[in-house]
């Protein structure tokens, strides 16, 4: 009887303070923001029985050089042709070009690329961002057309908008749903705690539907039973590593277990810690008080083995013999290197709704607000962080290990959409070129969707027969990544002496539907100026944290 007293203890410790407490998730099984509405005339145009995009130069996903001019051929939703049509600066030839088509585009001097893919997103919540169009449009607008949800929001509504997406009765991305085991989802009213009841979840959530698994780390026992089953059901899984649980499961012991995808830097320093086994906090760290927990985080960045020591390589040797792949979301914490930058980037007045806007202020009850007195100091960690992060990425990307893009959107001043741009940037910054950003940002992420249940990708890759998931812009990105960014750049007009705004993407295309991120764009300025109008004259009222569980981040 003391034994089994004893375990039940254990089991109990281990939900509340690994876990938070699962009526929590049960309180958040509804939809947390107002679904999508039905996609309305003009929203979009096509699919076309023939749709021909002329005379683009093609960047195809792969990392191969870029080709043009070329006219790419869609019939319906999937690419059915991609023709070499001529040579730079020589008139082309009407005799090479495919018949003409029922809707024709103009891509003379413009690009195309496959839609970008989001690896780690989350829908907004009621005191943040209350409807699920704001979210979508910014997505899209930056050239998004397929999201991963981990989670996107409660199960059942996840489920839903994924299928009203895959139809297209939304404008919306392409929705995998990936569930946690924080999350309330009509299973029973106790978390996975023993490997018994982790597979029972597995299989649960399995028989729902789902895409894949998101953990948080945990105890290595029930870690393993969760992937071991995700294995047998052909379920991807992807895991932010609790700092809680980093101490038993680190990035090294998960990737061995069969993780496939290691989010965020957490486990990863962990495993290469060179003086301790665990982290060296100060003796007054705590881990709720969250300028503790993410300032902290960065104060790794000279505790580990460096880079090209032998400790270094095997650990990145061991992740790729497992294929696991690494999708850092790197925006997300940017804050921490720049604070100011972030909270005065030039779109937030058009395009940050003020209940976000709101949420991102210093406050101790909303998750990732810790900025209650962020320092140069801290600043100063971050940026050395950083620089050791990107070391490892580029030193994983250069061994073939795959790198892909997402964002986390939707906390500390990072706003959906937009910030899907800056994470680009921030990998170009650690070393990729752009060639292989455009890669993990396209057939990379494709990749680490689909793998876990076919051998090839259907689309983030322009290739006949694949999806017509396609982002066309009038500048070259590989010159500037920045002319993906939905506000433009500046670049001064010698001709005149003016200073204009170019860039933008001009097109996107989801399952061969054509939409203008220009209108895109308008729809979602004018649902902030509507908020702002409502809420002209009323107290700002904060509140916690939303449908998202706090390990988010």
């Amino acid at each position: 009887m003391l034994m089994m007293k004893r375990k039940l203890a254990v089991i109990t410790c281990f939900s509340i303070s690994l876990f938070s407490v699962r009526s929590k998730a049960q309180k958040d099984a509804r939809p947390v923001i107002v679904s999508a509405p039905n996609r309305k005339p003009g929203e979009g145009v096509g699919p076309y029985a023939r749709l021909i995009i002329r005379g683009v130069t093609v960047i195809d996903g792969t990392g191969a050089a870029p080709m043009g001019p070329m006219d790419v051929v869609v019939e319906h939703n999937k690419i059915v042709d991609v023709v070499n049509v001529g040579a730079p600066h020589v008139p082309i030839d009407p005799k090479r070009r495919p018949a003409k088509g029922d809707h024709e585009i103009d891509g003379t001097g413009m690009y195309l690329m496959p839609g970008f893919v989001d690896n780690h997103i989350h829908y907004g919540s009621p005191q943040k961002a209350p409807e699920a169009e704001y979210c979508n449009k910014l997505w899209l607008a930056h050239g998004v057309t397929t999201v991963r949800g981990v989670p996107a929001g409660p199960l059942d509504w996840a489920l839903k908008e994924r299928e009203r997406s895959a139809k297209n009765e939304i404008v919306a991305p392409r929705l995998y749903v990936y569930q946690s085991e924080f999350s309330g989802d009509g299973w029973k009213p106790q978390l996975p705690v023993t490997p018994e009841m982790a597979r029972q979840w597995v299989d649960f959530v399995a028989a729902k539907g789902v895409d894949g698994l998101k953990l948080h780390g945990g105890d290595p026992e029930i870690v393993e039973a969760l992937l071991d089953e995700a294995k047998k059901k052909h379920l991807g899984s992807l895991d932010h590593i609790s700092q809680t649980t980093a101490p038993r499961m680190t990035a090294r012991i998960a990737v061995d277990m069969g993780l496939r995808t290691i989010t965020h830097s957490y486990g990863l320093f962990e495993s290469l810690l060179k003086d301790t086994s665990v982290q060296d906090y100060p003796f007054t760290q705590n881990y709720s008080d969250e300028y503790m927990r993410f300032g902290q985080v960065a104060r790794n960045w000279d505790k580990i083995h460096p880079q090209g020591s032998p400790e270094w390589k095997d650990f990145l040797t061991d992740l790729k013999a497992h294929n696991a792949v690494m999708n850092p979301t790197m925006v997300i914490y940017s804050a921490g290197r720049d604070l100011m930058r972030a909270y005065t980037a030039e779109w937030h007045d058009r395009y940050t709704l003020p209940s976000l806007w709101d949420y991102y202020q210093p406050n101790r009850s909303n998750h990732g607000s810790y900025w209650y007195y962020w320092t140069t100091e801290d600043e100063y960690a971050f940026k050395n962080y950083y620089r050791v992060w990107g070391q490892m990425l580029k030193d994983y990307n250069q061994m073939g290990g795959h790198i892909t893009v997402g964002t986390d959107a939707g906390y500390i001043y990072q706003d959906f959409g937009f910030s899907y741009i800056e994470e680009m940037e921030l990998l170009r910054e650690a070393g990729l070129t752009p060639l292989e950003v455009i890669r993990s940002a396209t057939l990379y992420g494709a990749e680490e969707l689909q793998s876990p249940k076919q051998t090839t990708v259907d689309f983030g890759i322009i290739r006949p027969g694949t999806l017509a998931d396609m982002v066309i812009v009038d500048q070259n990105p590989l010159e500037n990544l920045k002319v993906f960014y939905g506000t433009g750049w500046m670049k001064l007009n010698d001709v005149t002496g003016k200073v204009e705004r170019v860039g933008g993407i001009k097109y996107v295309v989801k399952d061969g539907i054509i939409y203008e991120p220009s209108k895109l764009l308008a729809d979602v300025a004018a649902m902030v100026e509507k908020q702002k109008k409502e809420r002209k004259g009323k107290p700002v009222v904060r509140q916690g944290v939303g449908g998202v569980m706090p390990e988010d981040l």
